[in-house]
């Protein structure tokens, strides 16, 4: 969530550089005059497509068992564990 965060506020910067405006017009009137989808939004369309691709295929490439796969590196580290793409999908 983190990162999402981070790409939309950049995405915002450049639509404000875009259309030389300042701080005081709200993100949805910048929004509403570009024209240009949320990043979110596209991240996660991209997304869903990836994984109906990977979905699909039934040759036995890379895609669908790096979903699966599961790194082994020793000692576990403190904290929640990362959150994979699979979790999502399923």
């Amino acid at each position: 969530m983190g990162l999402i965060n981070r790409l939309r506020i950049t995405q915002w910067a450049m639509e404000r550089a875009m259309l030389g405006v300042s701080v005081q017009i709200r993100n949805e009137e910048i929004r509403r005059r570009t024209r240009v989808t949320d990043i979110a939004q596209r991240v996660a369309k991209l997304k869903w497509q990836w994984a109906g691709n990977i979905a699909r295929r039934t040759d036995g490439r890379w895609g669908l068992k790096l979903l699966e796969w599961r790194p082994r590196t020793g000692k576990r580290s403190v904290g929640r564990p990362p959150t994979r793409w699979i979790k999502d999908i399923r």
